[in-house]
């Protein structure tokens, strides 16, 4: 029999704040993350804004020698795995170590790292002074290691890579392992780093980033009739997942449960949705089939609508598949409207923000949003402008990466 799972620890660090607490009460009030970049000069670049973290520094949570030995993607995945699993407070002097693993995501790893050391060669004499650490604080994989080292899990580590789906699919497969009995606790999550000059020069060549150069906090507007590109941003999300009744013997605090996950395929194109949806769609019915419940359940769910022209209705379709655009309760929203896009880590800090709604009856807005899109079926229960109160029990977190991959997690209150 498969064992139930459940979330009890949350930790993030985020554009939005350094811990939950001050994200979560940053999204509840509608703020926005975004502004001019000060990683670079951006001044050459076609945007020139991002959602980078404010006011933190590595140095203030991890030792020098932590520093020296990796990049910013693990520092951020150590300091929020650190918060969740304090929040948990499962003590590993009581388990076995083999019981506790780490299935952690990140897109693109150590892009600082390789961007440094490659325009360190190409500008020098031409010997090859590569630093020793090069390759382990670029391989994706090291955030993952690196949090068990830090802590002594000793139990299922690897790493999950689906474009800006990654997070969702690191979710999935903890909440998978632990069900089949493979571990009691897994820290999973998901960590970017991406906001330096090749990286996000790539994505403002592909045209994908917004423009709106004079009004950052206004850019990113996803089902808007004006919007026109994503916002960057970076920082980590961490949840502790947990067998239930471990959980429960120990007398743990439960956010929620996760009743089901999926993951799904696009088959279509290199960086485009499905213009249908028909992916999305189908991951959306299976985790719904795997949570024993219908999309009609569904109180709250968080889009991944990113504010890109083609990525933001093609969800929508993908819901109408399931709705049959009959009239429903489910409010929707895009948070990345006030987070920017964090990437490989995106699932993480969501699937937060779904935890909390559940906690505390709220729902988070989508902020920008003036003139709806006329596609915008008028059975989307878009939230606009302010968070509102409402009863959720069930929510839906959905994630879409580059190659065409969907994941979907749905969380239950216990």
């Amino acid at each position: 029999m498969l064992k139930r799972v459940v979330v009890t620890g949350l930790g993030a660090l985020t554009p939005m704040g350094n811990q939950v607490k001050d994200f979560w009460k940053n999204v509840v009030a509608g703020k926005s993350a975004a502004a001019r970049i000060t990683h670079f000069d951006p001044t050459l670049f076609r945007t020139q804004f991002a959602c980078e973290l404010k006011d933190f520094n590595a140095a203030d949570f991890l030792d020098r020698a932590d520093l020296k030995r990796t990049d910013p993607f693990t520092q951020y995945a150590l300091v929020a795995s650190d918060e969740a699993i304090k929040d948990s407070g499962f003590e590993l002097d009581k388990m076995d170590p083999f019981d506790v693993g780490v299935i952690w995501g990140s897109g693109q790893g150590g892009m600082e790292t390789f961007e440094e050391q490659v325009r360190e060669y190409t500008l020098g004499d031409g010997h090859p002074r590569f630093s020793p650490f090069f390759v382990p604080k670029l391989i994706t994989n090291m955030a993952s290691g690196m949090i068990s080292i830090r802590h002594g899990y000793m139990g299922i580590n690897y790493t999950t890579v689906s474009a800006c789906a990654t997070s969702n699919t690191a979710i999935m497969d903890a909440f998978n392992y632990i069900r089949l009995g493979k571990a009691k606790v897994i820290i999973t999550g998901g960590s970017e780093a991406p906001i330096t000059p090749a990286s996000f020069g790539g994505f403002s060549s592909m045209k994908a980033m917004s423009t709106r150069n004079d009004d950052p906090q206004g850019a990113s507007r996803p089902f808007d009739t004006h919007r026109d590109g994503f916002i960057m941003g970076e920082g980590a999300g961490a949840l502790v997942l947990e067998e239930y009744e471990h959980a429960v013997k120990r007398g743990a605090h439960i956010y929620a449960e996760v009743r089901g996950a999926a993951m799904t395929a696009d088959a279509y194109h290199m960086t485009a949705t499905h213009p249908e949806g028909l992916g999305a769609a189908k991951g959306m019915q299976l985790a719904l089939e795997e949570a024993g419940v219908s999309i009609f359940d569904i109180d709250y769910m968080n889009m991944h609508a990113t504010s890109t022209p083609v990525g933001d209705l093609s969800e929508l379709k993908a819901l109408q598949v399931l709705t049959k655009n009959e009239k429903n309760n489910i409010k929707i929203s895009a948070t990345k409207s006030m987070t920017g896009h964090l990437l490989g880590a995106a699932g993480a800090i969501e699937a937060i923000i779904c935890l909390l709604s559940m906690r505390d009856s709220l729902i988070p807005p989508t902020i920008n949003t003036t003139e709806l899109d006329p596609a915008v079926p008028e059975s989307m229960n878009i939230v606009l402008g302010e968070t509102i109160s409402y009863p959720v029990n069930l929510t839906m977190s959905n994630t879409f990466g580059f190659g065409g991959h969907n994941g979907t997690v749905v969380f239950g209150k216990v």
